[in-house]
């Protein structure tokens, strides 16, 4: 799941850069509504996270106006206005959550967990795609019951095949999804982690689509021997 994360506070940014990072999530900060708009337009994101009390801008103008733009990003606003006047705005003007502060880092991952699911059109965390499960909260990857071990990276690009099912990904999409937007990334690296994701879950769990991307293979993929690709 790539995370953007909108907030001024560093303190508070870096504990939930490293909190969600450590639970396999990749996050890219910015601290201020004119960053958040250029990150939008350069990168893809899973989910946004917003805090309203922005230096330059309010964040509600700012969600507002992203999602008069078409911006259909899930947002969830994390912040300390605590009244219900401004839970109602915050929803009103476009938010899919809204969680105020302090708070446990453990719910701000469920809820961001949660709202994927609900974009995928799941109503539990537990993705199955044949004898093949992954839960995204556990990270948890299981092969005809046998654990599989996945590096986070390799999470990263199963969750964003899984999430997506039958639509074609660019190798963009799967670079946003899997690397931050200031990562260092070797050009061999996405090819790399397909080629490992295909020798442990099957040759046929991502499939090429010359010229235009990568999806993910048939449900029987899953149930094919693990092995290294032809």
């Amino acid at each position: 799941m790539h995370v953007l994360l909108c907030e001024d506070d560093d303190l508070i940014a870096s504990g939930i850069v490293a909190g969600l990072n450590a639970q396999g999530l990749t996050v890219d900060h910015v601290a201020t509504a004119a960053a958040a708009r250029a990150m939008v337009r350069v990168a893809h994101f899973d989910v946004m996270v917003l805090d309203l009390g922005l230096p330059d801008e309010d964040g509600l103008k700012l969600l507002r106006d992203l999602r008069q733009n078409g911006l259909q990003l899930p947002v969830l606003i994390l912040t300390a206005r605590d009244s219900v006047t401004d839970r109602v705005a915050g929803l009103q003007s476009g938010a899919d959550d809204y969680l105020l502060k302090p708070f446990d880092l453990r719910e701000l991952s469920a809820r961001l967990h949660t709202l994927i699911r609900r974009v995928a059109g799941r109503s539990v965390n537990l993705i199955v795609h044949g004898s093949l499960s992954y839960d995204p909260s556990s990270r948890e990857t299981l092969l005809a019951g046998r654990v599989v071990d996945l590096s986070r990276r390799e999470q990263s690009l199963l969750h964003a095949l899984l999430h997506s099912r039958a639509r074609v990904l660019s190798s963009d999409q799967l670079k946003d999804s899997v690397y931050g937007v200031g990562d260092e990334v070797e050009s061999n690296a996405l090819n790399v982690h397909i080629f490992n994701l295909r020798r442990k879950l099957g040759a046929t769990i991502v499939e090429t689509v010359r010229g235009v991307g990568y999806r993910l293979g048939p449900a029987d993929a899953a149930n094919t021997s693990p092995g290294s690709p032809p």
